[in-house]
C-alpha cells in the first residue's frame, strides 16, 4: 500500500535530499546543480525560502520512495501552486494521484486557480521538463528527466507550454552585426562587466532590470534585491565579471546578458555545485567547449532599439576563439522575437522542453 509522507522533520527532509541527489548520481548524462537550491528551501536557510510556503512530499511503498515533489506557493505568484523539484524514476500513476490530491487541497487553501509543473520556485532557477534530446548531456541550468514525466501531466488535464534551446557552431558564426551598425551601436550603448566589488548595488541593478524587462512574461514574478544578492553570492566564485554584462544608455544601465561556460562539462556525476566545481572551473576551463547565453533582459522602453544587439556583439568579441559552441537558454515557443534571434543566429534547435499548467475550476 502506497502512502503519502510529509517531509516535515529534519530527518525526513534529509531523506528527501538523499533521494533527490540519487536521481543524478552515477547517471552519465545528468548532473546535479540544483541540490543547493532545494536544500535552502527545505531547511529554510536561504533568502528565497522566506518567500515560499513549501510542502515537501514523498510517496512511499514500504521504505522505498516512489515519487518526491515540493508543492510550493509564493505570495508574489499567488494564482499558482507549483509542483517543484519533481522526481519520479519510474511511471506510477497511483503514486502521482496522491501528489495531485494534496496539490488540489493546497490550491484551495491558498486560493490558487492554477497548478503549474516544472518551475523550481522562480524562472531564474529553471523551467521545463526535457521533451526531446534525451541522448545528449544535461547542460547547466536545464532539466534532464525521464520521458514518462510528461504522461503524468498530459493525462491529468494539464496544458503543455513548449520551449526550446538553440545551438551554434562558433566556427561557422560570422559577424552578428555589420560594421556600420556596430559603429552606431557603440555610439548609443556602452557594455560593461559586472563589478563584484559593488555586489549589493549590482544585484539591485539586476533586480530592477529583471522586474521591468520580464514583468509581462509567463511565470515571472517580481524579484526582491535580497534574493538576487544571495544569487550573486552563491555564484560569485564560479563566474568572472565578463559573464554578467550590463548595457548602458546615457550612463544608465538598461539591460543585461548573463552568459557562462557550461560548467556541467567539468562536473562529474558524483557531486553537485561546490568547492570542487569552483576549483575545476579555475583549473580546467579550457576543457569546456560550450558556453551558454542564459538570460537577456532589456527594460521595456529600450526594447527593439539595439541594446540586445550591442550585448550580443560584445559577447561575440569576448568568446571568439575560446569555445566550439554556444547554447541558448530556453525560449518560449510563443515568443516570436526571441525565436527569430535563435533562427537567425543558430544552427537550429538543440533541445525542446515543456512546462505544464492546469486551470482549476
Amino acid at each position: 500500500m502506497k502512502r503519502l509522507l510529509h517531509a516535515d522533520t529534519k530527518k525526513l527532509k534529509r531523506k528527501y535530499m538523499d533521494f533527490y541527489s540519487s536521481q543524478y548520481r552515477k547517471k552519465p548524462l545528468k548532473r546535479d546543480s540544483m541540490s543547493g537550491l532545494l536544500e535552502g528551501i527545505l531547511f529554510e536557510s536561504s533568502q528565497l525560502s522566506k518567500a515560499v510556503k513549501a510542502h515537501p512530499l514523498m510517496v512511499m511503498d514500504g521504505e522505498k520512495i516512489i515519487i518526491a515533489a515540493v508543492l510550493a506557493h509564493v505570495d508574489r505568484m499567488s494564482d499558482y501552486l507549483q509542483i517543484a523539484f519533481f522526481e519520479s524514476p519510474e511511471l506510477d500513476f497511483e503514486a502521482f494521484d496522491l501528489i495531485m490530491d494534496q496539490a488540489n487541497l493546497l490550491s484551495k487553501e491558498y486560493g490558487c486557480n492554477k497548478i503549474c509543473a516544472s518551475l523550481n520556485i522562480h524562472v531564474n532557477y529553471g523551467l521545463g521538463y526535457l521533451l526531446e534530446g534525451y541522448h545528449r548531456s544535461q547542460s547547466f541550468g536545464m532539466a534532464h528527466n525521464p520521458p514518462h514525466i510528461h504522461r503524468y501531466f498530459e493525462e491529468h488535464g494539464f496544458d503543455r507550454i513548449e520551449m526550446a534551446t538553440y545551438m551554434k557552431d562558433m566556427d561557422s558564426l560570422g559577424p552578428l552585426v555589420p560594421a556600420r551598425m556596430k559603429r552606431r551601436l557603440k555610439e548609443r550603448y556602452k557594455v560593461r562587466p559586472v563589478d563584484f566589488s559593488r555586489l549589493r548595488e549590482e544585484a539591485a541593478t539586476y533586480t530592477r532590470i529583471n522586474n521591468d524587462a520580464f514583468r509581462d512574461h509567463l511565470f515571472y514574478y517580481r524579484r526582491v534585491p535580497e534574493e538576487d544578492l544571495e544569487l550573486f553570492r552563491d555564484f560569485r566564485f564560479l563566474l568572472k565579471p565578463e559573464n554578467l554584462l550590463f548595457v548602458q544608455r546615457d550612463g544608465v544601465d538598461v539591460g543585461f546578458m548573463l552568459w557562462y561556460p557550461d560548467f556541467h562539462q567539468i562536473m562529474d556525476s558524483k557531486s553537485g555545485i561546490g568547492l570542487r566545481t569552483v576549483l575545476k572551473a579555475r583549473l580546467k576551463s579550457k576543457n569546456i567547449e560550450t558556453f551558454k547565453i542564459v538570460e537577456i533582459g532589456v527594460i521595456q522602453r529600450e526594447q527593439g532599439k539595439g541594446a540586445i544587439l550591442a550585448l550580443f556583439d560584445h559577447c561575440q568579441e569576448l568568446t571568439e576563439g575560446r569555445f566550439k559552441n554556444f547554447e541558448s537558454g530556453w525560449v518560449l515557443k510563443d515568443n516570436p522575437r526571441s525565436r527569430a534571434l535563435g533562427d537567425k543566429w543558430s544552427d537550429g534547435i538543440s533541445k525542446t522542453f515543456a512546462a505544464y499548467v492546469k486551470e482549476l475550476v
